[in-house]
């Protein structure tokens, strides 16, 4: 048991290998359950247990995830903080499904959504893979994020609009500035936005800094309108 929580994995993570695909696999399969069962997930007893049990693996994820970094010494106020986009999506997505607040879905929709896909299409967990603890908890934590959010559009019937497109990109650089801010005076790098990671990552193809931050914002933009797409074209369809 002790080696499945180790600081080091027994055996590094490959993209797209048979685990990576069967664990994307399980993400869809429990959206398109969600689907399929949405009538069933709007009665009232069932709805509350499901939000509370969604948001419940979410907190616990990420408190799991402290209470590791804690255990093998690498906690630190530098980069352990819940401040990444990952972390606080985390959390906001189990209030935003916890409270059916619209106002936090708007943000949790865009910027949690659409960073927990493409970390999980590419994670940057390379030295772990399943069943280790850093790999389970990294596809819980960032599918729960799209779990919490399609179960607001599936069973609770939330649609973004274009308006909510743009107050989550508002958001996310305002946020982005406080994280900049507090990068700065605790010298950390949250969201690696006071420099690019150590290890290899998809900013080494994007230019030096500060150069790399404005083509992330771009990306960010993109993302948002592939994830309103759907309504868009649903809300053209019924005019």
């Amino acid at each position: 048991m002790e080696k499945y929580f180790q600081q080091d994995g027994e055996a590094s993570f490959v993209l797209f290998s048979l685990v990576h695909l069967i664990t994307l696999a399980a993400l869809l399969l429990s959206i398109v359950c969600i689907y399929l069962f949405r009538k069933t997930l709007r009665k009232e007893r069932i709805n509350l247990m499901v939000r509370v049990a969604i948001a419940a693996i979410l907190i616990l994820s990420e408190i799991s995830l402290h209470v590791w970094l804690w255990r093998i010494k690498e906690w630190t106020i530098q980069y352990s903080l819940p401040f990444h986009l990952s972390s606080i999506s985390v959390i906001l997505s189990a209030a935003a499904i916890l409270t059916r607040s619209f106002p936090l879905f708007e943000f949790t929709y865009f910027a949690g959504v659409g960073s927990a896909l493409q970390a999980m299409i590419t994670p940057d967990i390379s030295a772990y893979t399943f069943p280790h603890f850093r790999y389970v908890h990294f596809f819980i934590s960032h599918g729960g994020i799209v779990v919490a959010n399609l179960f607001l559009v599936l069973v609770e019937k939330y649609r973004p609009t274009l308006q909510s497109l743009w107050r989550a990109f508002l958001y996310l650089n305002i946020y982005t500035l406080f994280v900049f801010i507090l990068n700065d005076f605790i010298k950390g790098n949250y969201m690696y936005i006071s420099a690019k990671p150590v290890n290899p990552s998809i900013l080494d193809y994007l230019g030096p800094w500060p150069y790399y931050i404005f083509s992330l914002e771009l990306i960010a933009l993109m993302t948002f309108f592939i994830l309103y797409l759907p309504f868009w074209l649903i809300k053209g369809r019924q005019k």
